[in-house]
């Protein structure tokens, strides 16, 4: 069984919680088909009655009957079209909401192979033409594959001969539409990677427009896009015209057909072997059944333009979350006695390289523990195997004696504050921003994390106060007060376990001063592990520990670790001196 196959039927396992709708909606469909034979059928008894025996009583009421065919048709259709519709966009809304869910439990690792734009391409542009497909072929293959039984069987209850000549072309319509689909697919998937590198330039573009500007490459992204959207551009021109080929090349098979039945039909009539009603009740059978079958081609087509995005949906769903809670994991309400790391080793997927070896560190309840070294030593790895962004490889880190991976990651995570170096602030209000890991706080305790983090008194000055929008990754604020509202988002959680990513390392001298005064006294119980880049932010930690090239090169405290002639002492010495100059 082919990929695409296996992927519709898992694609139509979502339609299982709609199956009393998608049996009200066939039914309709029956109906819609069965109103279209009738009114094919009601073309002898018009055209034999009342224009040859001039049947006046036949006159009356063949009218009526046309046009309670199309009332009963008409009505059908639409409760049909409706249905299938509402099945189609219910089925749609819940994939793109399992495609969400499941990229939020992937981990780091996940985040950082891919980027974000090719992501929201997967979960709007992809899910989008999956909500075309549904939507068309859920309202339009039931009622005209109907619809093309009915309309066949008037065919050949009128004349068997007939209908075997008008449809002797149809296995000929079939083998042109399964290869122009097979070359629509090939064409819609190269024009979806487009879209992706697409998605991808203009985040990157208007991310960066402060660097574009700056170097005046304004020109340059200009040309970059213009490039691919020729490319996309050319693809979907090729797209149009393939597809386009569907209904020219059937008229010219169903005109071979129509010709046939013509030619032997006008034959039989002249031979007196069938009636002119019967000849042109089949001709208007022939003529609304064409009308399904082109459209049951084009719903080919639009599933092979389709096939690319859901094999880039399912993609994603079948990637396995690399972190995930044991069956029988625990759930911890409080940190007591110690994390430890204990002979840890961790790589990055698809690395051959130990990013950290052999890692041992125990870390008491309310120790503060500074990680120092040079870039890339491996400090923030080490540290973001803390939350499991990412699990070792060898090795294992318990809390309390527990071992992290027999932990529920909600109830870890609740347990650990973070404020990284690099701050980010959604497109909300300050208040949101403040009160994200703690959305039921009251609001005199987001005020005094505000207060905390020295982050109240500009928060009052802006024009809503705490309901002040802070623009896109808070570009309306200064580095200096996104800094401050990330610390005092730290501060409402409240949490006994602290990562702090230099954590003041935006602020302005006098901000940075008061903040450290505000750390200290929050610290205080607390387990703190600091990631430190400016050495003279952790003189008071109760241990540093040195990273070098993954490995604990040195562990001590500060008067400790400059008194030896170690790596630490360098390091110190090289920022000492930076200063100094």
């Amino acid at each position: 069984m082919s990929l695409p196959t296996v992927l519709y039927r898992r694609l139509l396992g979502y339609l299982r919680p709609h199956v009393p709708a998608l049996v009200v909606g066939t039914v309709l469909a029956i109906v819609v088909a069965a109103m279209e034979g009738a009114i094919a059928w009601l073309v002898k008894p018009a055209m034999d009655d009342v224009f040859i025996r001039r049947d006046v009583a036949m006159l009356r009421l063949i009218p009526l009957l046309f046009l309670g065919a199309y009332v009963f048709k008409g009505v059908a259709r639409y409760g049909q079209s409706y249905l299938m519709a509402a099945v189609g966009e219910r089925v749609i809304a819940t994939l793109r909401r399992d495609l969400y869910m499941h990229i939020q439990r992937m981990p780091l690792s996940f985040f950082t192979s891919r980027h974000s734009a090719e992501l929201m391409s997967r979960i709007v542009t992809d899910v989008n033409r999956l909500a075309r497909l549904s939507s068309t072929v859920l309202v339009m293959t039931i009622r005209q594959a109907v619809m093309v039984v009915a309309l066949a069987a008037v065919m050949f209850v009128r004349d068997w001969r007939l209908a075997l000549i008008a449809l002797v072309v149809f296995p000929f319509v079939g083998v042109a539409v399964r290869a122009i689909g097979r070359k629509l697919y090939r064409i819609n998937k190269r024009a979806q990677q487009k879209v992706g590198e697409l998605n991808v330039l203009l985040h990157e573009v208007f991310a960066g427009t402060k660097i574009v500007k700056a170097f005046g490459r304004e020109g340059h992204e200009v040309e970059r896009f213009d490039r691919v959207n020729r490319g996309l551009l050319a693809l979907s021109l090729k797209d149009h015209r393939t597809d386009e080929l569907t209904d020219p090349l059937m008229e010219v098979l169903a005109a071979f057909g129509i010709m046939g039945a013509l030619w032997y039909g006008g034959q039989q009539v002249i031979a007196g072997a069938i009636t002119p009603g019967d000849f042109f009740s089949f001709t208007a059978a022939v003529a609304l059944l064409y009308g399904p079958v082109r459209q049951l081609s084009r719903i080919v087509n639009t599933v092979q333009q389709s096939t690319s995005s859901v094999e880039r949906v399912f993609e994603i769903l079948d990637l396995p979350p690399a972190i995930a809670d044991r069956p029988n994991a625990v759930a911890l309400d409080a940190f007591g006695e110690s994390l430890a790391f204990e002979q840890v080793s961790f790589r990055h997927a698809g690395s051959e390289e130990l990013t950290l070896r052999d890692i041992s560190l125990t870390v008491a309840r309310g120790e503060v523990v500074a990680f120092v070294g040079m870039s890339g030593a491996g400090k923030s790895t080490l540290i973001d195997l803390l939350p499991r962004f990412h699990d070792v490889s060898v090795g294992r880190i318990t809390i309390d004696g527990h071992d992290l991976r027999d932990v529920t990651q909600a109830s870890l995570r609740a347990l650990i504050g973070i404020v990284t170096q690099e701050t980010f602030l959604f497109s909300d209000s300050i208040l949101y921003n403040i009160a994200y890991g703690r959305v039921d706080a009251p609001f005199e305790d987001v005020v005094r994390a505000a207060r905390q983090a020295y982050a109240e008194e500009f928060i009052v000055g802006c024009p809503e106060g705490y309901q002040t929008l802070v623009g896109e990754r808070g570009v309306r604020l200064s580095g200096g007060q996104r800094q401050r509202i990330a610390i005092a988002r730290a501060f409402l959680k409240n949490p006994p376990i602290l990562i702090l990513d230099e954590a003041t390392s935006d602020l302005d001298a006098e901000s940075e001063f008061m903040i450290q005064q505000a750390l200290a006294e929050l610290m205080r119980g607390r387990t703190v592990f600091v990631i430190a880049h400016r050495l003279a932010t952790v003189r008071n930690a109760d241990r540093i520990v040195v990273v070098h090239e993954g490995r604990i090169a040195e562990v001590g405290r500060h008067d400790e670790l400059l008194a030896r002639d170690g790596l630490y002492r360098r390091l110190y010495a090289l920022q000492m001196e930076g200063v100094s100059t």
